[in-house]
């Protein structure tokens, strides 16, 4: 579909600078655009020692404008996972009309965020001049829930994809790239403009279950009442409809889902926000849950194992192939968890290639992350256990 627009190669060699130079110009050769728009890099952590000078060796040989990405301990090239990998991923894309920048950003910058206007005096960008946003964030050094929250004020309703990078374990170490430029902390952010948009899904790998309920009674990240009966009462009685195949299925794989916008008429899979449940405890009735809900906020249950996280990003990415029509699809990034994979589907690139079954072929470039950005409704969220994807559009 967007062959002629994005090309994505993984390189497994190791550090050879001669022969890295050459795949870079072979690449790019490919490609048959005039032009390259942006490159997307995503570095093993073997890597790590020579990340400045493999940036600069992609940059010079395969003529790329502006390049960004992270490290990752898992990579994708596109309809290839390469988990544990010991290599690179290079996408190139050619955007047309596109107006692109990218900027970094840092924690001194999270904690100075004060007001609407804040991100776009950091940025230099305004929100009407952008469609969107994509993200790399090393999760050690930075506090990326108010970094999110804060940058939903500057950028409403604009999505943002991407992830948390990843590296070596149990070292808190990771790395984020803008140009030639390698840093081991903060983020780098690629603004989409101009003629492109983006577009994409969100797969929290999670399907409703019971019946969608009002919360009557809430404190902090504890939910005491459900339709003024107990929390707890009305999961237990949410369980024990189901039927005993899938009431084992839900043994340790149970969440809830928070609908982000309640003026929906009806609500569907993609308009819950699926968080942890945490904790219950049957005398008092209370569920603790990993996010902050609100008095009067539609939720509802939710079950995740591998059968429901393949029928949910299938089912996601049909819709999204639906709602774009004929629009023009430039190529694509998978922010992929770490806990997904072969871990979860008990084979390696489930999600990659069902990108490119609904899509393909297009170049796809991505990793596996720490955590993953994306939108849900018109807000951005980190999110776990999900698939990020995000499609450069023709506006």
């Amino acid at each position: 579909m967007s062959k002629e627009y994005s090309i994505a190669a993984y390189w497994s060699d190791g550090m050879d600078e001669d022969g890295l130079a050459d795949w870079a110009r072979r690449l790019r050769a490919r490609l048959p655009a005039p032009e390259v728009s942006l490159g997307l890099v995503f570095l093993s952590p073997n890597f790590f020692p020579h990340a400045e000078q493999v940036l600069e060796i992609l940059r010079v040989h395969a003529k790329i404008p502006l390049l960004a990405g992270c490290s990752g301990n898992g990579l994708v090239a596109n309809s290839e996972e390469i988990e544990s990998a010991g290599g690179l991923v290079l996408a190139l894309y050619a955007l047309p009309g596109a107006k692109l920048k990218g900027v970094r950003f840092s924690q001194d910058d999270v904690a100075a965020a004060e007001g609407k206007e804040y991100w776009a005096s950091v940025t230099g960008l305004a929100a009407e001049k952008t469609n969107g946003w994509l993200a790399f964030v090393d999760p050690f050094h930075i506090d990326a829930e108010n970094w999110l929250r804060s940058w939903n004020e500057t950028y409403p309703a604009q999505p943002l994809f991407g992830g948390l990078a990843s590296g070596n374990y149990p070292e808190p170490f990771t790395q984020v790239y803008l140009d030639g430029q390698v840093f081991e902390d903060g983020g780098v952010a690629i603004a989409i403009g101009g003629d492109v948009a983006l577009a994409g899904v969100v797969s929290q790998g999670c399907t409703p279950i019971g019946e969608a309920w009002t919360l009557t009674r809430v404190e902090n990240n504890l939910i005491r009442n459900i339709g003024n009966r107990p929390a707890y009462t009305v999961l237990s009685e949410t369980v024990q409809k189901l039927s005993p195949e899938d009431q084992r299925k839900a043994q340790g794989n149970l969440h809830i889902g928070l609908v982000v916008n309640e003026y929906l008429e009806d609500f569907h899979r993609g308009d819950f926000l699926v968080r942890n449940l945490l904790g219950g405890d049957p005398n008092s009735g209370v569920l603790a849950v990993g996010a902050l809900p609100r008095m009067g906020q539609t939720v509802q249950f939710q079950r995740r194992d591998a059968a429901t996280a393949s029928e949910d990003f299938n089912e996601l990415l049909a819709l999204e192939k639906k709602n774009l029509g004929d629009a023009e699809i430039f190529g694509g990034c998978l922010f992929c968890c770490n806990g997904r994979g072969k871990n979860l589907f008990g084979r390696p690139s489930h999600d990659s290639e069902m990108i490119q079954t609904h899509f393909g072929p297009t170049g796809v470039a991505g990793f596996f992350c720490n955590g993953e950005i994306g939108p849900v409704g018109d807000k951005n969220f980190l999110h776990g256990f999900t698939a990020s994807v995000a499609l450069f559009v023709k506006k």
